[in-house]
């Protein structure tokens, strides 16, 4: 049939003028038809916004919440940094036979490289000054700020201090909107807490959360640490943003989050988890380096560390509060005072101390000169002490865990490597608690010392000057020269030894 029907169409006539014409009307009609119809709007569903008082406080709500982002958004900036790199070259590329194939050795290989990294900052003085976190701009060659009306600036490092991550930044600008600084004292958890910045590079952004935690110390972020924690989202590029109260103040200076399992510093992304700085740690930081360029700490002289559940038992303390003395520097504000190894500090000028970091920022950030008041339980006795903090000598670092092993690097005692005289270090050496010195922890056998020292050693003097701290020993390690006096006690009795330079053929 097939073969029928086709041989049909074949020679069929052609069709009519007549059928042709109906043919055209049938699609003019058909398009008049969809065009009128297309031209009828589309109907949506009718729908009734909710009302009522519940929903009125939900729009005053809002309404406060836009008030405060106007108020704090012209103070918000933008940071971008440029730092010189030097390029790390493989040897690969000074070898002669690389040389014949590519032109010349490392010819085309250029030995520093720029990188650019981005940050936030918050104006707080109408003439240009800026905060900022230390670790946006260390090791900037350059310092870009844009503000919220796009205008760029060149910025210039006042002054910075990485123990508390904190930087201020200055450009050459008059007439700034500056934000309100709050009193971060007066947060409590659960409060709503707002966090300015620039994730990812994305201008100027807004989120919203809760203070989720206070006085967080733990994770090694910083030297001195006292974070706020919230569930404000804060992503990288958020680091020197504001974190502000609901009355528009700034309380704290977002630094750091705790990130997932898809890279380091939170690389992957936030989970709910980040810090601020508080402002009133913040402030008087801020104050000092724009008055000098750095900044001055008290220093007490002691080394302490935690109170855990089996010291507080040792040391007849009812809890875990406080801050366990485990180290009492020789001629410090401490030890004049009469402060001894195994007191456990419980309060600092009548505040409540409840571990020993808080201790730790509580002295940094009190000024050199101030007499405080200590409140100390010794064997379970209640002991108050007064002193008169010093100024923090430079370049010592913080502890508020046990002292870390130090070792020289040169002279007669290098490789030699002492800690402090802890209650948990005399009671595994035997160390009688009357005993003042550092114990030797290990000795490189390539050190001068190493025929003569070895682990658990107690150090008394060098060259008969006492050695009473960690201190007192690199300051006489490093005066020492050639042949070395030692007094110690070695293996429970005192004696004289001499350490020279030359007893070792590694010099």
């Amino acid at each position: 049939m097939r073969d029928l029907q086709t041989q049909f169409s074949r020679h069929q006539r052609p069709p009519t003028p007549i059928l042709g014409l109906a043919t055209v009307a049938l699609i003019v009609l058909g398009l008049s038809f969809l065009v009128r119809h297309s031209r009828e709007p589309l109907a949506f569903a009718a729908g009734k916004a909710l009302g009522g008082p519940q929903i009125n406080l939900l729009e005053q709500e809002n309404n406060a919440y836009e008030q405060i982002i106007e108020s704090v958004a012209p103070s918000i900036v933008y940071v971008r940094t440029e730092q010189i790199v030097k390029a790390e070259q493989s040897p690969m590329f000074m070898d002669p036979l690389f040389g014949q194939f590519f032109g010349g050795p490392s010819a085309q290989i250029p030995s520093e490289q720029k990188e650019h990294a981005l940050g936030t900052g918050v104006v707080f003085s109408p003439d240009g000054y800026i905060v900022t976190n230390n670790h946006v701009i260390e090791r900037a060659s350059s310092i870009e700020v844009m503000l919220s009306d796009h205008r760029m600036f060149k910025g210039k490092v006042v002054g910075a201090d990485p123990d508390t991550d904190v930087a201020v930044v200055k450009i050459d600008a008059r007439g700034l909107s500056a934000v309100a600084l709050g009193d971060s004292s007066t947060l409590h958890v659960g409060d709503t807490v707002m966090a300015f910045g620039n994730p990812f590079g994305l201008n100027f952004t807004v989120t919203r959360g809760t203070v989720s935690a206070l006085g967080r110390s733990e994770g090694g972020i910083e030297a001195l640490q006292d974070f706020i924690q919230t569930d404000a989202a804060i992503n990288p590029g958020n680091s020197g943003g504001a974190l502000v109260d609901v009355r528009g103040e700034m309380v704290g200076i977002n630094t750091a989050i705790l990130g997932g399992d898809s890279g380091p510093e939170g690389e992957g992304g936030f989970i709910g988890i980040g810090f601020a700085i508080p402002i009133n740690m913040a402030k008087r930081v801020m104050e000092s380096l724009v008055a000098t360029g750095k900044v001055t700490r008290g220093y007490m002289g002691v080394t302490i560390g935690p109170v855990t559940e089996d010291l507080a038992q040792e040391f007849k303390v009812p809890d875990t509060a406080g801050a366990l003395v485990q180290d009492v520097a020789h001629g410090g504000p401490a030890e004049k005072a009469g402060l001894k190894p195994g007191d456990v500090i419980r309060k600092f000028n009548g505040q409540r101390i409840n571990s020993s970091n808080e201790l730790l920022a509580m002295v940094a950030n009190t000024n050199p000169g101030t007499p405080v008041t200590l409140e100390v339980l010794r064997n379970g006795e209640p002991v108050t002490t007064k002193l008169t903090l010093e100024a923090r000598p430079p370049n010592l670092g913080y502890s508020a865990s046990e002292p870390q092993p130090q070792s020289p690097s040169e002279g007669p005692l290098r490789g030699v490597t002492v800690q402090g005289l802890t209650p948990a270090l005399r009671k595994q050496f035997d160390v009688p608690a009357v005993t003042e010195g550092v114990i030797v922890r290990d000795v490189d056998p390539n050190s001068p010392a190493a025929q003569t020292l070895q682990e658990g050693d107690v150090i008394l003097s060098i060259n008969q000057q006492p050695v009473n701290s960690v201190a007192d020993f690199d300051k006489l390690a490093a005066e020492a020269k050639g042949r070395t006096l030692l007094r110690i006690i070695h293996q429970g009795t005192p004696l004289f030894v001499v350490v020279s330079a030359d007893d070792s053929g590694n010099q």
